[in-house]
């Protein structure tokens, strides 16, 4: 029952996922491997849709380690563990509380004892400033923590590079960038080399702009069109800060956008609501895809349900087609 909800769970969200993105694309497919255990180690930009964009998009049916204090209410900690969440504890939520994180270490490790796949975002928190911060090492102690136990395991630590195009809105794009799998049983048991390792696999992946000139160059990587989903193009134009067309920026559709959000006024009022009560902004697109994987059904159910027996079946159906026409054909630039 609980293999088969989440296998309807995450067709719905692969689903949605594509219709709230404009663009999916998945790079280095071939790098993931199969009959192994593997740790999956990726950047951490854009809160739950991180997660969800690489369950959605392997086979590998990964767990993931997710931080603690969303596990707080008991019955959200029962829906995340019924989908395959498992808590990481950090100095915030308490020191006394750092002591759970030997039950989390002892759950991943017979995950992957079992060639099961964990999912660790080892920057440790997330931000959607567009560079790759230090790698923790709970990923490495987790790795010669099953070592440890299973020597001859096949184990390996597979990167992840997410790249977004706008981490904010809607109808923008994004890439996952899977790169080659690095052996842990290599560096056993030093910690350090294995981190390196980890992040020098890790970098090339991931679309990285040097914080010391982080606004200028973003906004010059826009100006001139580069592709903020493509890590190679960024770096290339960062080497080379070619500046094509610095005048040329990108014009938003501000008319299809308004129209969209006409034709689904209930759910665009709900965001307009929720969105002063977020405080981080990395949970932006969080909150609305999880309010557009509700409400839209919803709001499509009463213009077929209800329209019609208000005698409007023709707006019904009107209302319905242009709405999905204006859905997909939503579209976002780069920020």
């Amino acid at each position: 029952m609980k293999n088969l909800f989440n296998a309807v769970l995450r067709l719905i969200v692969k689903v949605a996922l594509h219709v709230y993105f404009s663009k999916i694309t998945v790079h280095g497919k071939e790098n993931i491997p199969k009959g192994k255990a593997v740790l999956i180690v990726s950047n951490h930009q854009n809160a739950l849709i991180d997660p969800i964009l690489i369950a959605t998009h392997t086979n590998l049916k990964p767990h993931f380690l997710t931080r603690a204090s969303v596990f707080k209410k008991s019955i959200v900690a029962k829906l995340l563990d019924f989908i395959r969440m498992i808590p990481i504890y950090r100095v915030r939520d308490g020191i006394n509380n750092m002591e759970k994180n030997n039950e989390t270490f002892d759950k991943s490790v017979n995950i992957l004892l079992e060639k099961g796949s964990i999912v660790i975002f080892a920057e440790g928190n997330h931000s959607n400033q567009r560079n790759l911060r230090p790698l923790k090492k709970g990923f490495a102690r987790i790795a010669y923590q099953t070592l440890e136990k299973e020597p001859e395991l096949d184990l390996v630590i597979l990167p992840v590079g997410i790249n977004y195009s706008n981490h904010r809105y809607s109808g923008s794009k994004v890439s996952l960038v899977f790169g080659k799998t690095i052996q842990p049983k290599d560096y056993f048991p030093l910690f350090e080399p294995l981190m390196t390792s980890a992040f020098r696999a890790l970098e090339p992946l991931v679309s990285s702009i040097p914080e010391e000139n982080y606004e200028k160059d973003l906004e010059a990587i826009i100006q001139n069109r580069i592709d903020l989903t493509k890590p190679d193009q960024v770096r290339e134009f960062l080497s080379t800060k070619n500046h094509k067309n610095p005048d040329k920026t990108y014009s938003k559709p501000y008319f299809s956008n308004k129209v969209m959000k006409v034709l689904h006024f209930p759910v665009y009022w709900i965001w307009l609501w929720i969105q002063p009560k977020i405080k981080d902004l990395v949970f932006y697109a969080t909150f609305k895809f999880v309010i557009g994987l509700v409400m839209i059904p919803l709001w499509y159910g009463f213009l077929i349900f209800g329209l019609p027996k208000l005698g409007l079946t023709q707006w019904s159906l009107s209302w319905i087609f242009l709405g999905i026409i204006y859905l997909l054909a939503n579209r976002n630039g780069q920020e």
